[in-house]
């Protein structure tokens, strides 16, 4: 009768006992699977170890069930007393949940050991295993091993295709990766996905933008949203606004818009592309909220200098029973900025990771901005004993000794900017009008059908700043040259390039969008917000650090960054 339907593992396990069943051991095996397929981990373990008799389907299914639970280690840990109690050998049962721990932790040695005993058991001609192998070098950054054990299956699934596939994208080996999907006779939504992901993840996000664009074309059905939020993280990864709202329109289309991992990847989209009440909307109409959706807008916020409406929704999330989760560099930012210089310092000692060169660069602007000399000093010298790799770290640190009048580490600090110029990042900027993205490099001259209209504006804005009292700060002019050099060099920097070609090509009333690799300097900072003022034009930046949003002559970060 319907009423005597076990209405879960428990109550189908009490009747199993009730009835005298428990000592058999096809049933004991169908629980713990049903324990573990529940999310019942501890169960599946109680049960798996009251068994008096375990076979290679007990240990199959406990392993199983530890990786459902996302507790790989627990799987491998276990493991060892299948041999030295049990007296089992691994099955090609057993080797594929194996893999697929050492896959789940990237535990490559233990992955390799698990690899060297399958080669060597009567299982090595398994393709199921192979696969697994297959999908745990790809996750590993190991795509040539992945791809040794690819080319060794006698029978390649989509599974097996999608991994290696996968494997090549996200160690950007872009080429071979769309060879093999070229290949492949399984050129579906998942191959295309794992493609596009991998592109996205290994910093090819506008090539990842063009396949998917492709993908469509080909007519593939969009039948699973992983796809589309790795679009809508591609879009926020470049800023790329334009595209972003047409994803999102396609989102809604297909009917994933309640999708929390979509909601959030808008979220984070919008916010990364400074389209803060668009981020906001998308944020306050999700049905549930987790602690990524509180993250992306805590952190978007903060990064466009709203400090208050950060702590504001850091205290609602806090409220809502939601657990922080590594909001670490948000929380120093606000400090910093409102000039609790001790308080910051004290929670980067508590970070539960090792403070990286932008956290104490911040906190060392922030020193310099409230001009507190002590904290300063303290914060440089440590920063110091990092081997910084932005130059524009090194114009801090010198301007913070300086001020403390500590002139033997100005040297040392003046010394090591000379010595870094040589391995500097080239600085470029990109702009994004529409559907059309141009990038411009510093120093380097653009396409000449341009340039003349460029170099006029430019000289034209740079006549008007001065009228109104800019001076040009050669300060991160890191090259021993002329000043009117360094001016030079100043004036063709990527970001001011992009802004006149905005201005000169772009619809006019329109926020000016850039992307830009490294920090602003100090000089065009000031400079794009004399030029903010003279075009009365809003101009947002995004550079390796924060936004920067240029309006009426100010900027959002209140000249923190």
């Amino acid at each position: 009768a319907k009423s005597h339907v076990p209405s879960s593992p428990k109550t189908l396990h009490s009747q199993i006992i009730k009835l005298g069943l428990h000592g058999c051991d096809l049933l004991a095996n169908t629980l713990v699977d049903t324990y573990g397929k529940c999310g019942l981990i501890h169960d599946a373990h109680n049960l798996f170890e009251e068994m008096p008799q375990r076979d290679h389907v007990s240990w199959a299914s406990i392993l199983t069930a530890y990786n459902q639970a996302d507790l790989p280690a627990e799987a491998l840990s276990v493991f060892p007393s299948m041999l030295s109690r049990d007296g089992l050998l691994p099955d090609h049962f057993v080797y594929a949940t194996l893999v697929k721990s050492c896959a789940g932790l990237c535990a490559i040695r233990q992955g390799k050991q698990v690899h060297a005993q399958f080669v060597v058991s009567s299982y090595n001609r398994d393709d199921v295993v192979k696969s697994s192998l297959v999908d745990m070098y790809a996750k590993c950054g190991l795509p040539f091993a992945a791809r040794a054990v690819f080319d060794s299956i006698m029978v390649k699934s989509s599974i097996s295709w999608t991994s290696v596939i996968s494997g090549y994208a996200r160690s950007g080996l872009k080429s071979e990766a769309m060879e093999l999907l070229l290949k492949t006779p399984f050129r579906n939504l998942y191959s295309w996905t794992a493609l596009i992901s991998g592109l996205v993840q290994s910093g090819f996000a506008t090539d990842a933008s063009h396949l998917f664009i492709e993908m469509r074309r080909d007519g593939i059905e969009i039948v699973d949203p992983l796809v589309v939020s790795t679009i809508v993280a591609a879009c926020a990864s470049v800023a790329c606004l334009e595209f972003g709202k047409q994803v999102h329109g396609l989102a809604v289309a297909l009917g994933y818009e309640s999708s929390l991992f979509i909601g959030n990847a808008l979220v984070d989209m919008y916010a990364k592309c400074s389209d803060l009440l668009s981020a906001r909307t998308i944020f306050y109409a999700l049905v549930w909220r987790d602690v990524v959706s509180w993250t992306s807008l805590i952190v978007g916020e903060a990064q466009h200098g709203k400090a208050m409406k950060a702590l504001e929704l850091y205290d609602q999330m806090v409220l809502s029973g939601v657990k922080p989760n590594e909001h670490f560099t948000c929380l120093l930012d606000l400090f910093s900025r409102s000039g609790h210089l001790e308080e910051a310092e004290n929670l980067i000692s508590t970070m539960p990771f090792e403070p990286d060169e932008p956290t104490w660069a911040a906190l060392l602007s922030a020193c310099k901005k409230h001009g507190n000399k002590q904290v300063g000093v303290r914060i440089a010298d440590r920063l110091l004993s990092l081997n910084p790799q932005d130059p524009s770290t090194y114009i801090l640190l010198s301007n913070v000794y300086a001020s403390a009048g500590m002139w033997e580490s100005v040297s040392t600090v003046r010394k090591l900017m000379t010595s870094l110029e040589v391995k500097k990042e080239p600085g470029y900027s990109c702009i994004s009008m529409g559907k059309e993205r141009q990038v411009f490099y510093a120093g380097e001259t653009c396409d000449p059908d341009i340039k003349g209209e460029i170099l006029h504006l430019l000289k034209e804005l740079d006549k008007e700043m001065r009228r109104r009292g800019y001076v040009p700060d050669t300060s991160c002019v890191l090259v021993d040259m002329e000043e009117q050099e360094k001016e030079k060099q100043l004036f063709w920097h990527s970001e001011r390039v992009a802004v006149a070609y905005g201005l000169l090509k772009g619809v006019p009333g329109t926020v000016i969008r850039i992307v830009k690799n490294l920090r602003v300097c100090g000089d065009c900072h000031d400079v794009l917000k004399h030029i903010s003022s003279i075009v009365r034009r809003d101009i947002i930046v995004r550079d390796a650090t924060r936004y920067h949003h240029f309006a009426n002559g100010r900027c959002s970060c209140n000249d923190f960054w």
